[in-house]
């Protein structure tokens, strides 16, 4: 039944739920967007080229390694990626070779030229391999070779680091992220300028015959053996660093995301329960529980998050290409790093979306559902918008959040946008307050009532019976400006204090009644009122108290008007605790309402 009249409600107030519907639509597709590329830095992989024709690929470990000691005794291994290559010694070749079943050992030195190149020896063209299209391998220290996307042809000149080399032969593979310059072994060696020590090892293996290189890397310090994708990472150290970046910017945003999400759901939420008092005041006061009203604009928010999940969480699967895309371009991740598509990212951002709906729609609801149902009518009656204040504040801390937003997104170091992230966050979380509470919070009148109160109820505890009772005449006079039922059951309960003190049981157990009648319930987690009650239970009995309780809440409830407020007949008849206080019908009567 409350599935049907959620859905029945939701037919009917479909602008209410489109602002909550397309933050959550905007939230899913970031969310299923960065997830997209947080799994990416986990399980993404870079194909390799160069070295794609070499099982096995020997190279230096391309991590620091940092083991710690923790005071429980375990102990933990760190690693951290290192930005520029390690080099490894070169007569690690012969000891591969030297191994069971290895069939032929190729090395490697690689260094930049002319900025955008790489330049190996050509021994190493056997790791891809590259096999010569026109012209000849290079022999001598003058020659090269140079890849089908150079544009160069055999005879042509190509000058590195200040001296011209003659091309004599032209590759017919050309890797697609990279451009490669083969030297002779000799003038290779010389131009990567570290004697004895070369990049990486290729191994093959005989047909059929597995190696096993433990023995060679347990000996050799920082060495490592890479196979199948991982040959990828230490082709193109950026890569794993790229991998790092994504995972901790995919983190981030999506978190943030979500949390913007949930702030501006919160607010549109609350706003559409306070444009809903009259309707879930009417359900309070026909018999509908607290938890009926939450379960009903619950289902309405689950609804709505389903709908918006499912139709973020695709548009994200499109948003996370565009967001590589640009990656790419900006040079925050390579291009042959492959993103990685899966269920994973969709389904969390679907849920994520649900549960923010769910725990906004929540958060806005719980003063809602627990009022009482005298109370809730009585709220529902006064009406009135936003306070002029509150409106103004929160169109500033729109705008305010808007431009942190925008400048936000144009920060690129870490330092600058950490601190404009907690701002912009602290902003919108203003925002959503202004939004989401209620608004006698912003009223002055009942804040001064409050106080008053407060100041009633310390001079109470230190036994001033006349400066309480000032105190709290002070706040009921105040707060019939906005004709609060709940302020003033407050100063007819503080008066039953005062009433207490003056010896008075009778008269305090009657304010008590008149307390209750016009909140709609007894006040029974209210420490004070509970000691009243019982200090006046111990001097009159049961039956008195009861008695004088129960004429007071009935006299209450037959003269009290819930549209209009209290009369200024309430005010002089609590402000000095008699029992023939007048209470005056201004529009209307209660006959027919019970609590």
């Amino acid at each position: 039944m409350i599935t049907g009249l959620a859905l029945k409600t939701l037919r009917h107030r479909r602008a209410a739920f489109a602002g909550a519907f397309v933050a959550l639509v905007c939230a899913a597709a970031l969310v299923c967007a960065c997830l997209m590329l947080l799994e990416t830095g986990l399980r993404g992989g870079v194909a390799p080229e160069r070295y794609a024709g070499a099982p096995l690929i020997v190279a230096g470990d391309q991590n620091v390694h940092e083991t710690v000691t923790k005071s429980s005794g375990k102990v933990k291994t760190k690693a951290k990626p290192l930005s520029e290559r390690v080099w490894i010694p070169e007569a690690t070749a012969a000891k591969l070779r030297g191994l069971p079943g290895v069939a032929k050992v190729l090395t490697e030195v690689t260094f930049p030229v002319n900025g955008h190149a790489l330049g190996h020896g050509w021994e190493s063209a056997g790791l891809t391999p590259f096999t010569i299209a026109r012209g000849r391998p290079p022999r001598a220290d003058g020659e090269v070779v140079v890849d089908g996307r150079s544009g160069l042809s055999v005879g042509a000149a190509l000058d590195v680091r200040g001296r011209s080399y003659r091309v004599v032969g032209v590759t017919a593979q050309a890797p697609p992220s990279q451009d490669t310059v083969f030297f002779s072994t000799a003038e290779a060696r010389r131009l990567a300028g570290r004697p004895g020590l070369v990049t990486a090892i290729g191994v093959f293996p005989r047909v059929g015959m597995p190696v096993d290189a433990s023995s060679v890397l347990s000996a050799g310090e920082r060495l490592a053996a890479y196979s199948g994708d991982e040959r990828g990472t230490v082709e193109f150290l950026d890569a794993e660093q790229a991998r790092v970046r994504l995972i901790s910017m995919g983190g981030a945003l999506g978190g943030t995301s979500l949390l913007v999400a949930i702030l501006v759901v919160t607010g549109t939420s609350a706003l559409a329960v306070q444009q809903r008092r009259r309707e879930i005041a009417l359900l309070r006061a026909v018999a509908a529980t607290p938890g009926q009203v939450r379960r009903l604009l619950g289902g309405e928010a689950l609804l709505v998050g389903l709908a918006a999940g499912v139709t973020g969480s695709a548009a994200g699967v499109g948003l996370g290409f565009w967001l590589r895309g640009r990656f790419v371009e900006l040079g925050a991740m390579p291009a042959n790093l492959r993103l990685v598509v899966s269920p994973f990212p969709a389904a969390v951002a679907l849920m994520a979306a649900v549960a923010a709906a769910w725990a906004a729609t929540r958060v806005s609801v719980r003063r809602t559902a627990r009022i009482r149902p005298v109370e809730a009518l009585g709220e529902a009656a006064m009406g009135g918008g936003l306070p002029l204040g509150r409106s103004i504040a929160g169109v500033l801390c729109v705008a305010a959040g808007i431009t942190l937003t925008l400048v936000l997104s144009g920060l690129e170091t870490e330092a600058a946008s950490s601190p404009v992230t907690m701002l912009t966050a602290l902003v919108w979380t203003v925002e959503t307050a202004l939004a989401e509470c209620t608004a006698e919070w912003f009223n002055a009148e009942e804040t001064r009532s409050h106080v008053y109160l407060a100041l009633g109820w310390a001079a109470q505890m230190s036994g001033e019976a006349a400066e309480a009772l000032a105190w709290h005449r002070r706040a009921l006079t105040t707060g019939l400006g906005t004709r609060s039922l709940t302020m003033s059951a407050a100063v007819a309960e503080g008066v039953a204090g005062v009433a207490v003190l003056e010896e008075a049981p009778e008269r305090a157990a009657w304010l008590l009644g008149v307390g209750a009648a016009l909140r709609g319930a007894p006040a029974a987690r209210d420490p004070d009122v509970a000691r009243i009650e019982a200090r006046c239970r111990t001097a009159l009995g049961d039956d008195a108290f009861d008695r004088a309780y129960a004429e007071a809440e009935a006299f209450t409830r037959q003269r009290v008007p819930v549209t209009q407020g209290l009369a200024g007949g309430l005010a002089g008849g609590i402000a000095e605790g008699t029992e023939t206080a007048a209470l005056t019908v201004i529009e209307g009567h209660l006959s027919a309402l019970g609590g």
